[in-house]
């Protein structure tokens, strides 16, 4: 079996995502079902290489760049997080503090 490769543990996570792709401003939904520190697992159809991303879970707002390191057609796509924005940290924070509990 292959060594985990993650820098942080990824948890199951469920919440609405909308991405926008940052050349054509094309905005698709989306939903996040795994999230970690650094990146998250949408469920997508055809994930574009760079976007602006945006999640909500309950009245809690998450926005970062984030670029597609891999990711199955018609199926989904892990993203890993380009932008440290110290405001919306606290929330990301939160949500993995929840998803560690219920793991």
């Amino acid at each position: 079996m292959g060594q985990e490769k993650r820098g942080s543990p990824r948890y199951f996570f469920f919440a609405s995502a909308e991405l926008t792709e940052e050349n054509s401003q094309i905005r698709v939904p989306s939903r996040v079902s795994e999230l970690s520190l650094y990146g998250c697992y949408l469920d997508m159809m055809n994930p574009f290489p760079v976007v602006h991303l945006t999640i909500e879970s309950g009245n809690a707002l998450f926005q970062t760049r984030a670029k597609t390191i891999h990711s199955t057609p018609n199926i989904g796509a892990g993203v890993t997080f380009l932008d440290e924005t110290p405001e919306f940290q606290p929330i990301l924070n939160r949500w993995l503090e929840q998803a560690a509990t219920q793991a």
